[in-house]
């Protein structure tokens, strides 16, 4: 199988292609091998990966710049990125933001030829989980990639609870939202009663959908729900 892929996925991805998302979402395929990402134009580097994935297990997708990787859809299993910057990157730690952004469960080693201090604490501070200066061995490599795969299965777990709270949170009526946004803030049924203009016998029935929907199994745990839901799309309004 050839390793130098120039563009976005095609024919020669498709060993991959199960184990993407479609449409940036996610599907579970917990049993499917963690895919490392790879966006440079070093061709040995892209060959010597797809030499070490087999060895561990894994499989790799590259991609000729970071923006076909941005394009294609999100990895449904544990991934990480290998970002190589270079000259045709004149902003490549902008980018790196940008993907740190867009693609929070995949977790980004930052690899170059140019090694400076400056460009380093960039990177770092850009959300970059190592920085490998070229050369390096095949023992690093491996150490920078299963310590970002890891953390690729924690965000990739916290990315689907979150999709899955959404989703649920979604199914609320607007009254229900508002009787959630009053109890998580802390007031009684009687209170929330009195702010919506129904009976504490209503708010009562509400609060058990909203419970039920949510899959609360206590206040507390809904407060954790709607704190966990602050940061989410504006679509969600919780304050």
């Amino acid at each position: 199988m050839s390793s130098a892929v120039t563009g976005f996925p095609d024919a020669s991805t498709r060993n991959a292609a199960h184990v993407i998302g479609r449409d940036l979402g996610f599907c579970p395929a917990s049993n499917l091998a963690p895919i490392v990402f790879v966006v440079d134009d070093d061709i040995s580097l892209r060959e010597s990966l797809e030499v070490l994935a087999r060895c561990e297990g894994w499989q790799v997708v590259t991609f000729a710049s970071p923006y076909e990787f941005l394009a294609c859809p999100r990895a449904s299993v544990p991934s990480c990125l290998i970002f190589a910057l270079s000259p045709s990157h004149s902003n490549g730690v902008e980018v790196q933001k940008q993907i740190a952004r867009e693609r929070a469960e995949t977790p980004i080693i930052i690899v170059s030829k140019y090694g400076d201090v400056p460009t380093t604490v960039q990177a770092i501070k850009a959300g970059a989980v190592d920085f490998l200066v070229k050369p390096f061995s095949h023992g690093v490599l491996l150490a920078a990639i299963r310590l970002s795969l890891d953390r690729g299965r924690v965000a990739l777990d916290r990315e689907m609870q979150l999709r899955d709270l959404r989703n649920c949170y979604a199914s609320l009526t607007p009254r229900e939202r508002e009787v959630m946004t009053l109890v998580v803030s802390g007031l009684l049924n009687k209170q929330v009663g009195g702010e919506l203009g129904i009976s504490e016998f209503t708010v009562k029935a509400h609060r058990g959908q909203v419970m039920q929907k949510m899959k609360a199994n206590s206040l507390a745990d809904l407060v954790r729900m709607a704190t966990n839901l602050r940061p989410a799309p504006q679509a969600i309004h919780l304050a």
